[in-house]
This record gives C-alpha cells, structure tokens and sequence, in this order.
C-alpha cells in the first residue's frame, strides 16, 4: 500500500474534519504563483489536528513541508511528492493574554498580528504591518523590515518535535539575520508570544501607514513574487548591486528582475521554477563576475 492510500485511510477514520486535499496545485498556495501538485495537502483547524497529524506522518516516514502564505517559497514545476500542511488557512487564533503580551497560533498572518497591536494601544510590530507572511514563516526566517526584526519581540515559541511539544526561549531561538534554530528544519512552530511596549495608537498607525506607502512605493507589490530574491550581502545591499550591473528588466521566459526594484524577481506572467531559477543565477553569476559578490537567495527553494 502507498503512503497516500494508506495516510487517506487513517485521515478518513481518525481526523475526518481534516481538510485534506489531493494533487494540489502549489501555485495555488505561493505568492509566486509557481509549483506543480503536491502528492497530499492538509488544512489543519487546530493545533491538536496539527500534532495528530504529524504522528500519522511520522508513522509513516513522510516529512511534510509546513506553509504558511507561502509568500517565500519557489516550488518545483513537477510538484512535491509528499504532504504539504497549510497552517495559514485555519489555524489563526489570537489573544492578549494577562501579563499582557499577545499569543497567537503560527498561521495568524503578520499583517493581522501587527493590527492587532495597534488596536490594543501596543507598539513594537509596525514594521511587521507590511510583511505578507505568517507568524510561524516569520519565526523561522527571523522576519524583519524598516529595522524591525521578530527576535525584537518574540519571547517565547511553542513548537513539536519528534518527541513532543516544546516551549523555547529567546535565547534557544538562536535568532540572527533571517535566521533561526528551525532554519534547520527541525522542529514545527505552533505558536509564539510578543511582548509589545504601551504606544499611542494614532501614533502606531502613522507609522504603520507611513511604512506601507513606503513599501508600495519602491517595491512591485502589483505582481507575484516571493519578496526580496536575495538575502543582504555584508557590506552590500542586493538591489543596488543588481541594478548596477543592468539587469532591471532583464528576463528569462516569464521571470523578470523588476524594473521597480531590482532586487525582487517577479513573475510577469507564466513563469516556471525553471525560469526563476535561471534568471537567479544570471543574477548570481554576473554579480559576482562584476563585484566578486554571490548572492545568497533569500527565497527558499522547494525542488
């Protein structure tokens, strides 16, 4: 018996209100608007559903890939042969508990989140207003804009293991630029907290409306990405070093690196893994022939 045959079972006798889905198109799911069918995708309403879940799959030796938006991801065109779990769709409960931080499950999106402080009179989140991602996406990648990170204010992450659910601390996070202890993969977030300074709340959404004009301004939200292509070199930023070599505009089938800002790429209709991945390592190679720089993408890639 298959995996799917057999995991189609088991989600049929034991977890029935499961959301479970088969050949599900990735594109579908990525702000890229890019990937093949994913073998099985599950849409989980709970963290209890969530933990089951993964027992099954364990059982089963399938490692599963965790989304969230899927606002960072490249998906290969022939799709994923195992278990995608969608966190986004359902698993989005939110409170200020009372010592006074805000508790949240990983698929509350970080828009909704820094909202959420606002409405509360709490500052400290602004920057995350215009981040298209999820809490749990955020955590892992340590997401962070106009010099605001997570690791500012995350004080503690629930996540599973193979061994059970964990609560870890700031300093067992091992934040650091777009990084985290679950950059490795290991471990599944859940659920984190915030702990947020009291603000004006004409004053947090200012600045979080200033932060999003600033965003809508200089980056090319009107078509499909997966954000910024290339994490920040040291001592460089990615866009500028691009655009110096001119490559806005440049492109390979669909893919195309920004006329807006070079350092996204987007799809301008149609693009493929394929395409994306070759214009990303024009980019590469040509940045690094002009500057002796390689670009390390930001994105992750899921082949």
């Amino acid at each position: 018996m298959s995996w799917e045959t057999a995991l189609d079972r088991q989600i049929h006798d034991y977890l029935p209100d499961l959301k479970w889905a088969a050949d599900e198109p990735m594109a579908k799911h990525t702000s890229f608007r890019i990937g093949g069918p994913a073998k099985r995708m599950a849409f989980p309403k709970t963290r209890e559903q969530l933990v089951v879940l993964m027992g099954f799959l364990q059982d089963a030796g399938v490692k599963p890939l965790l989304i969230g938006n899927g606002t960072n991801l490249l998906v290969a065109d022939k799709g994923l042969d195992t278990v995608v779990i969608d966190t986004s769709a359902e698993l989005s409960h939110i409170e200020l508990t009372d010592e006074g931080e805000i508790a949240a499950d990983a698929g509350v999106s970080l828009a909704k989140l820094a909202l959420f402080a606002w409405k509360n009179g709490l500052t400290g989140l602004e920057f995350a207003h215009g981040i298209p991602g999820t809490l749990g996406g955020g955590v892992v990648m340590n997401a962070g804009a106009y010099g605001g990170e997570l690791k500012d204010v995350v004080t503690e992450v629930t996540a599973l293991y193979p061994d059970g659910v964990k609560v870890l601390t700031p300093a067992e996070l091992d934040f650091s630029y777009r990084h985290s202890v679950f950059s490795a993969g290991e471990g599944i977030v859940l659920g984190a907290k915030v702990k947020l300074e009291s603000g004006d709340p004409d004053a947090i959404k200012a600045k979080m409306d200033d932060l999003m004009a600033r965003r809508k301004a200089s980056q090319p939200l009107e078509l499909p990405s997966a954000g910024s292509t290339f994490k920040r070199p040291t001592g460089y930023y990615a866009g500028p070093l691009i655009e110096g070599c001119g490559l806005k505009g440049c492109r390979v089938g669909g893919a195309e690196v920004s006329s807006k800002h070079a350092g996204f790429v987007v799809n301008v209709g149609g693009a493929t893994c394929a395409d994306v991945l070759a214009l990303i390592e024009k980019v590469q190679k040509t940045v690094y022939d002009a500057h002796g720089v390689m670009l390390e993408p930001e994105v992750k890639i899921i082949r």
